[in-house]
C-alpha cells in the first residue's frame, strides 16, 4: 500500500470541500473494493477521505411512494429495516444476498452504486425500480447513471448522499451467485409499477441494462412462460473463468423466469 494523507470529516461540506482541494483524493464508504485495491498497489491515491462519521449521508426513512435510503447506510441495515422490508420486500433480500455477514456491516449502497461494479447487485434493483440518486450537487435517474465498466455519470468531486427508490406493484431479484465471492454471476431484477415492466440484468455484461424483448414480452403475459424461447444477444456478454459468455446468456433467462415466479 502506498501512502497516502488519510481524513474524517464530520459533515458532507467538509469532505466536499477536502475533494476539491486535493490532487488526487479518493471517497471511502464501507472500503470492500477500495481497501482490497489500495493493498494491491492498484491505486495510489494523494488523498483517502473516510466518509464513515457523516450522519447525513446515512439513514432509511419512507417518502413519497417508496423509500429514501441514505448512501452511507450497510447493506445490513437495508436487509433488516422495517420500512425496507415493508415497502420494498425485494430490496431487502436483495441486501440480504451481497458477500457475506462481514460485508454486509461494512459495504455501503453509496459504495455499491458509485463504483458500478459488472457484478454488483444495486444496480439492477435501482435500474428496474426507476430509481433516482441524489447527490451533493443534482438527481440523477437510474438510467442515467450507470455508463459503463466501473463508470458512473458522476463528475469529479461529486458525492452521492441517498437513492430515492419508488415502490413497485411488485418486485423481486435472483442471482446465480459465484460460489465464493458471492458476486453475482447473473443477477436479474424484475419490478412491476404503473410505468410498466423493467427487467434489468446485472452481471452478465459490462455494465447494468435492461432486457427491454422481455419487458415487452412480460407486459402483454407475465408469466415464467411468456420468457420461453427469447435469448439475449451473447457477443457483448461477459466471458471469463467463471462463466462463458453464451452460459450467461442462458443463466438470464433462467434468472428472468425465476424472478417473474417469485413476484
Amino acid at each position: 500500500m502506498y501512502s497516502f494523507e488519510y481524513h474524517r470529516p464530520l459533515s458532507l461540506a467538509a469532505a466536499a470541500a477536502l475533494l476539491q482541494g486535493r490532487e488526487d483524493a479518493k471517497l471511502l464508504a464501507g472500503g470492500q473494493t477500495l481497501l482490497p485495491t489500495l493493498k494491491q498497489r492498484l491505486a495510489q491515491p494523494t488523498d483517502l477521505i473516510d466518509l464513515g462519521r457523516i450522519p447525513e449521508i446515512r439513514g432509511i426513512c419512507p417518502e413519497g411512494d417508496g423509500v429514501s435510503i441514505g448512501a452511507g447506510t450497510t447493506h445490513h441495515e437495508v436487509q433488516f429495516d422495517p420500512t425496507v422490508t415493508a415497502t420494498i420486500p425485494a430490496l431487502a433480500e436483495l441486501a440480504g444476498l451481497i458477500g457475506d455477514p462481514q460485508v454486509r456491516n461494512r459495504g455501503t449502497l453509496g459504495g455499491s452504486i458509485a463504483n458500478s461494479d459488472p457484478a454488483a447487485d444495486y444496480p439492477a434493483a435501482l435500474l428496474a425500480l426507476g430509481a433516482t440518486v441524489r447527490t451533493d450537487r443534482r438527481e440523477i435517474a437510474a438510467r442515467d447513471f450507470f455508463t459503463g465498466l466501473f463508470e458512473t455519470a458522476l463528475e469529479p468531486g461529486e458525492i452521492v448522499v441517498a437513492v430515492h427508490f419508488p415502490r413497485p406493484e411488485r418486485a423481486k431479484y435472483t442471482k446465480f451467485r459465484n460460489p465464493a465471492s458471492r458476486y453475482a454471476v447473473v443477477g436479474v431484477f424484475v419490478a412491476v409499477s404503473g410505468d410498466g415492466v423493467r427487467v434489468a440484468v446485472t452481471g452478465a455484461g459490462a455494465c447494468v441494462f435492461r432486457w427491454t424483448e422481455a419487458e415487452r414480452a412480460l407486459a402483454a403475459d407475465f408469466s415464467p412462460a411468456a420468457l420461453d424461447g427469447l435469448t439475449v444477444d451473447a457477443s457483448d456478454l461477459n466471458s471469463d473463468l467463471h462463466a462463458s459468455a453464451e452460459y450467461r446468456a442462458h443463466l438470464v433467462r433462467v434468472m428472468a423466469q425465476r424472478a417473474v415466479a417469485g413476484a
